[in-house]
C-alpha cells in the first residue's frame, strides 16, 4: 500500500499529538457548558480518529455510530443517504459528530439538520481534516485537526474504494491509482 502513496502529508505522531489537543479543547468546552455529549462517529472513515480522540476524554461519554453515504469512488454524488441510524436517542442531548474529513460539506450539513430535527440540544462537529477549497455547502466544523490541500488523501480511516483506511498516517494517493 505504501507504494501507492505519493507523499505522506501527516504522520501518525502528528495526528496523535493533535488528537490530544483536540480532546482537551472539546472536554473543556463541554465542561463549561455542563453537558456530556453523545459522541457519534460517521462510519467508516471516522473510526481511527474517533478511537484516538475518545480515549483522551475523562468525562463519561456515550458513543454511537451512523453510516451515511454520499460518494461513489472519488466523487461526491450530492445525495446523502442514511444507511444506519444511531441506536441512542438524540432528543434533548448534546451531539458531537466525529468525521474524518469535511470536503463538500453535504454529508455533515444533512446529518446536522437531522439531529436538530430530532431534538438535539446542540450539535458540534469535530473533523480530523478540513478541505475548504472543495466546500459547496456553508458548514464549518467546530473543531478541526488539520486543513489539507485539494488532493486525494487516504489513510487513518480515509479510503479509496474501501482500501488504505488502515494506513497509520495521512498520505496523498498517486494519481495513477484513481484515474
Amino acid at each position: 500500500m505504501s507504494q501507492d502513496i505519493e507523499t505522506v502529508l501527516l504522520t501518525e505522531e502528528q495526528i496523535e499529538k493533535r488528537c490530544v489537543e483536540l480532546a482537551k479543547q472539546i472536554e473543556d468546552d463541554y465542561n463549561k457548558e455542563g453537558e456530556v455529549p453523545i459522541v457519534v462517529g460517521l462510519l467508516r472513515g471516522s473510526v481511527p480518529f474517533m478511537a484516538e480522540l475518545i480515549k483522551r476524554f475523562t468525562f463519561p461519554c456515550e458513543i454511537d455510530f451512523m453510516s451515511v453515504s454520499s460518494y461513489d469512488g472519488t466523487e461526491s454524488i450530492g445525495d446523502v443517504k442514511i444507511d444506519k441510524d444511531m441506536d441512542l436517542s438524540s432528543k434533548e442531548r448534546a451531539i458531537l459528530l466525529v468525521e474524518d474529513i469535511v470536503d463538500t460539506g453535504r454529508t455533515l450539513s444533512e446529518v446536522k439538520k437531522m439531529f436538530i430535527n430530532k431534538g438535539a440540544t446542540n450539535v458540534k462537529i469535530v473533523a480530523l481534516l478540513d478541505k475548504p477549497s472543495r466546500r459547496v455547502v456553508d458548514i464549518h466544523a467546530d473543531y478541526i485537526g488539520f486543513e489539507v490541500p485539494n488532493e486525494f488523501v487516504v489513510g487513518y480511516g480515509l479510503d479509496y474504494n474501501q482500501k488504505y483506511r488502515n494506513l497509520p498516517y495521512i498520505g496523498i494517493l498517486k494519481r495513477e491509482i484513481y484515474e
